[in-house]
């Protein structure tokens, strides 16, 4: 069965009473530890009793520290907290004073846009043109002055890229002539090597052919008896040389 709930009264009874204050001190001396191990916050805790006897804790054992800690922070809240009358109503003013101004200024700002502009007279109006044209002629003043310097900077982007285009078109040029004299040294090898092949194959040919023959006179069919007859000499003497030796002995005899 669960501990009813105690009612929060001056127990009367002293015995009763001093039961009571021991265990709660006990409890809350061992709260204020675990939650100083716990947490790491500095934790100071003082008890007296009814008769005046002190109890105690302090975490780390700076009980000193903690109370001037405990006292400086008391002392800057009060000041916090008390106000000089002179400076209270000083303040004051000062906050009607820039309330005010605050509240002007958001009015121009609104007829500036064209707003609330029933309550002026012409010359209010013909003031707040020569605003509105010192502010337009400010305006397009910028903005010329910043499209002059894109321009600017555009046009250093413009030359920075026609010099990189020149550096490449320049190693594109350099690139193509390496090409070209790659390729005329490979062709004159290519002619090279094909005149070094036809060369050989002539070579060999000729070392192949048959030995020649020996050269046929024709007799010429011209009538005359000189050319006739020597022609026949001609003839028989390549006969004659054609023939064997004992052929031509026996001719002979």
């Amino acid at each position: 069965m669960g501990r009813g709930r105690v009612q929060m009264k001056r127990i009367e009874n002293n015995i009763n009473r001093q039961v009571t204050f021991s265990k709660r001190r006990s409890g809350l001396l061992k709260k204020a530890h675990e939650i100083s191990v716990l947490c790491d916050a500095e934790v100071a805790l003082i008890i007296f009793s009814t008769k005046g006897k002190l109890f105690e804790f302090a975490s780390d054992s700076n009980m000193e520290g903690i109370l001037k800690k405990y006292e400086r922070h008391s002392d800057s809240r009060k000041e916090a907290v008390e106000v000089d009358p002179s400076s209270q109503a000083s303040w004051n003013f000062e906050y009607g004073k820039l309330k005010s101004k605050v509240e002007s200024l958001q009015k121009d700002q609104r007829q500036l846009l064209g707003q609330d502009l029933d309550s002026l007279n012409q010359r209010d109006l013909h003031h707040l043109e020569n605003q509105l044209e010192a502010a337009l002629k400010n305006v397009r003043s910028r903005k010329n002055h910043l499209f002059v310097n894109s321009i600017a900077e555009l046009q250093k982007k413009e030359k920075l890229l026609q010099e990189q285009n020149k550096e490449l078109e320049k190693k594109l040029n350099e690139k193509e002539g390496d090409k070209e004299k790659e390729r005329a040294q490979i062709q004159q090898t290519s002619w090279e090597q094909q005149s070094q092949g036809q060369q050989g194959s002539s070579s060999s040919s000729t070392s192949f052919l048959p030995p020649e023959q020996p050269p046929i006179l024709n007799v010429g069919s011209r009538v005359g008896g000189e050319e006739r007859a020597e022609g026949q000499n001609q003839g028989q003497v390549r006969v004659k040389s054609a023939l064997p030796s004992w052929m031509l002995r026996s001719m002979n005899a």
